[in-house]
């Protein structure tokens, strides 16, 4: 009697992980330094992303019905969902509501879905959106909420503070924007050498003083927890994370050595800023980056070295979202150059 075996189509092994949950795992990673960002500046991130992750969901379903492709697998993988998070990470949380929309928008129309979807994109989305409404809105980008314990903020701000300020412009009883935004420690830092202070002197005056920089040191801590609960999990690589800290550590630790009055220490480059958060869940984006370990190294030490550079000599206090976008365009050149040597081969 014969046998009737059933035949079926590769893949006939099933992989070890997939795009979902990769970007799930990537959600569960962002989870402790969502946290310390509530305690620390309130509930604007979760209006932020509430409003993103719809905007992003929203735009890439109606692109795809566009492009005559199925709604259900693209929109379950998590990706969008993933660049929505980083923007809401990237985004001060005291916004009107159509800034993470056209952020969101941006991020998925001409970071994602111009190139054809995922895997196919040049740029990271989330940085492409979050530099579009840098650039085009910057008073509103440069504001954020004074943190938790800072003598600048006098007012309490509830998550319905939040939304009221989101969608009717409106502040609690008796406060004005100016009076509970501030500018970020870098941006501070940077200010306070345009304006021929020393780094001593930027950081004992009564701004810096109670702005509450632990806050901010105490968020970034919690993304690099993050992180690492990533590199645990096999999701990223050790290359890119390494090279980007590092090639941001070097030039500030030699400078920081060689003029104590002119840059900052290399501690305060590591937890302020987007440091931790580009390191670990920006650069590593596995699209958009080098395809070799040793093409890595040189993505990563770019970004980090572009980074260092922006903040120091540049216009914007924090440069990882420049300097990923231009990082991302020299992916094919690195590439190139850093493709494996094939056994047998010269």
């Amino acid at each position: 009697m014969p046998m009737d075996f059933a035949l079926r189509p590769a893949p006939h092994m099933r992989p070890m992980t997939s795009v979902p949950v990769v970007m799930r795992t990537v959600l569960y990673a962002l989870a402790p330094g969502l946290i310390a960002y509530v305690w620390n500046f309130g509930w604007g991130i979760l209006v932020n992303l509430m409003l993103a992750a719809l905007a992003a969901l929203g735009t890439e379903a109606l692109l795809l019905k566009l492009r005559g492709r199925q709604l259900p697998p693209a929109l379950a993988d998590g990706s969008a969902l993933v660049t929505a998070a980083l923007l809401a990470f990237a985004l001060p949380p005291l916004l009107p509501w159509w800034l993470p929309v056209i952020a969101a928008v941006t991020a998925i129309l001409l970071g994602k879905q111009l190139y054809g979807g995922l895997g196919s994109n040049l740029f990271n989305p989330a940085m492409v959106g979050y530099v579009v409404v840098l650039i085009s809105f910057p008073a509103e980008m440069l504001q954020w909420l004074a943190p938790r314990g800072s003598d600048l903020m006098s007012f309490a701000f509830g998550l319905g503070d939040h939304i009221n300020y989101a969608f009717v412009g409106q502040l609690p009883m008796g406060a004005e924007i100016d009076a509970v935004t501030q500018a970020t420690p870098l941006d501070v830092v940077r200010i306070g050498l345009a304006n021929m202070q020393t780094v001593d002197e930027i950081r004992s005056g009564p701004l810096s003083a109670t702005y509450g920089e632990t806050n901010w040191q105490m968020t970034t801590a919690f993304i690099g927890f993050g992180g690492l609960f990533l590199l645990y999990r096999g999701i990223i690589g050790w290359q890119i994370p390494v090279s980007v800290l590092v090639g941001i550590l070097l030039p500030a630790t030699f400078l920081y050595l060689v003029d104590t009055g002119r840059f900052t220490s290399p501690f305060f480059h590591l937890f302020n800023g987007a440091t931790l958060l580009g390191a670990f869940f920006i650069a590593t984006d596995p699209v958009t980056a080098a395809a070799s370990d040793r093409g890595r190294l040189y993505y990563g030490a770019g970004i980090g070295a572009l980074t260092y550079a922006i903040r120091t000599w540049g216009g914007y206090p924090d440069g990882i979202a420049f300097a990923v976008l231009l990082m991302n365009a020299g992916v094919p050149i690195i590439d190139r150059y850093t493709r494996p040597r094939i056994y047998g081969h010269d």
